[in-house]
């Protein structure tokens, strides 16, 4: 099959389509999926660079956590899928290739009102944000969400449900054009962080209570604003590091508002704990999804020969939503 190759770790150049074994056939939990379409995260550039590899048992060398396709076989007949059925979901690795075999139990069918392309910009970013945000965060009630970097892929899931599940929704972006873009999706207030600081405007903006969750897709540079930003008993929920890893903790700031501070991370959680949190997708969102409430954050279709160029324009910054790659598109 063919497959996304890093041929060595660095940057984009050293990205190819290669021939590589097909996988294993599927024992009795499992089933083989033709994958249609797969996204690009910054995970797949993390692990090109070589700073970021994929659990043990899978590829350092084929990226790819999200996919979308249709189930080719199964290993036994009383999984939950079978063969014909337009599946998505996620993975620790390999869904940049054209086929993929795991557990049945980490596989959705796709809604009809969604195709391949589409399907495959939703599952890691809708799957981090409500599991971040609902079940570990646990925004309810009436509370107020702060979403960083709000035009990313998992910032605009995050938005999206928020405003689903009927939440004020604050957000931040370094750039006014993806703020504005961002209003079409329901925000309710846009920030512009000017050197890092936004705490004082997110107090100001929901009449000095502060935000109740805040989604912090940034990291380090970020951290001293967002205890500062936080209610009293607010959530900070840490899942993203593009501004940084280290960062210094006012713990007085913490005990005297009853932080809680918490990390979170897919791809290194057990089988059982990705079933767990794919149960819930299928019960939370799909739906949604199946009903127009919330929609695929799509920014752009890259063929699967075009994979240098995909990796490139993530990394610019630009992109609004999701990159997908789309598997034997015709030109």
């Amino acid at each position: 099959m063919k497959a996304v190759y890093i041929r060595e770790f660095g940057g984009p150049e050293n990205l190819e389509i290669r021939e590589v074994p097909d996988p294993a056939k599927p024992n009795g939990s499992e089933a083989l999926v033709r994958v249609k379409a797969a996204g690009l995260n910054r995970a797949d550039i993390l692990q090109r660079r070589g700073i970021y590899p994929p659990p043990v048992g899978y590829s350092p060398n084929i990226p790819g956590l999200e996919f979308a396709g249709e189930v080719a076989e199964i290993g036994a007949n009383d999984i939950d899928v079978k063969p014909g059925d337009r599946v998505f979901g996620i993975t620790a690795g390999e869904a940049h290739a054209e086929f993929l075999t795991l557990d049945h139990r980490l596989l959705v069918r796709i809604p009809d009102n969604l195709d391949f392309v589409e399907a495959a910009a939703v599952p890691e970013a809708f799957i981090t944000a409500h599991d971040a945000v609902f079940t570990q965060g646990q925004l309810k009630g009436p509370e107020t969400l702060l979403i960083h970097a709000v035009g990313s892929g998992v910032g605009l899931a995050a938005l999206q449900l928020g405003k689903a599940y009927g939440h004020r929704v604050l957000g931040t972006s370094r750039t006014e054009e993806k703020l504005e873009r961002c209003r079409e999706f329901g925000l309710d207030e846009a920030i512009v962080p000017l050197e890092a600081s936004f705490a004082d405007e997110v107090i100001e903006k929901t009449g000095g209570r502060g935000a109740d969750v805040i989604l912090d897709l940034v990291g380090g540079a970020y951290f001293e604003e967002n205890l500062k930003a936080l209610a009293l008993g607010g959530r900070l929920m840490l899942v993203g590091l593009t501004g940084g890893a280290k960062a210094e903790i006012n713990l007085g700031t913490a005990l005297s508002k009853r932080l809680t501070l918490k990390g979170t991370v897919l791809r290194a959680r057990s089988l059982d704990e990705k079933a767990e949190v794919t149960h819930a997708f299928s019960q939370n969102i799909v739906p949604l999804l199946a009903k127009g409430k919330v929609r695929p954050n799509l920014d752009r279709i890259f063929d699967l020969q075009d994979i240098r160029a995909a990796h490139e324009y993530l990394e610019s910054n630009e992109s609004f939503g999701k990159v997908v790659l789309e598997f034997r598109r015709k030109r």
